[in-house]
This record gives C-alpha cells, structure tokens and sequence, in this order.
C-alpha cells in the first residue's frame, strides 16, 4: 500500500451535492491528486477531480487553505484526509 500523508481535516459535508468542505491543515492538495477520507465510518480513496476555493475553481490548494471538493462517499465532520503519496497522475 502506498505511503499517505495527513493535509487536511473535513470541515462540512453537503449530502445533495455530495461536496465535502476540507480545511487543508498540513498539506496542499490539486487535482489530480489521490486522496483517502478516513473516520470512525468512513473510509473511501478517490482521485480528486475539481477543486474549489470560494466558489472558484482552481487547480491547486494550498496549505491553510478552505476548499471544496466532490466526494464519491459520504464524508463526516472531523474526518480525516490523507493524500496517498504517489497515487494520481
């Protein structure tokens, strides 16, 4: 299994639009990035498609940064999210 390392924590979840808020903690993320959401119930690795900061989309997030993300899963507050190194393009 590839290596993975904590950047950020789940700040918000928006079940109709299956969007989750992250607040990107200890890392940056960009698109094409593999990430996996993990908590007490949830447990899902995904590539990331689009970013959003503010309503904008971007390519690439930085650390400290709010962004929004579509999520394949169901995401919970307080859940973790990891970027597995080496996974993506």
């Amino acid at each position: 299994m590839a290596p993975e390392r904590k950047i950020g924590v789940v700040t918000d979840y928006f079940t109709k639009i299956g969007v989750a808020a992250v607040r990107l903690t200890d890392g940056d993320l960009q698109v094409g990035d593999m990430i996996r959401v993990r908590g007490h119930t949830t447990d899902f690795a995904q590539t990331v498609d689009s970013l959003q900061v503010e309503h904008q989309a971007v390519q690439r997030a930085e650390r400290g940064s709010e962004v929004a993300l579509k999520v394949r899963g169901r995401a919970r507050r307080h859940d973790e999210v990891l970027r597995v190194e080496g996974g993506g393009s």
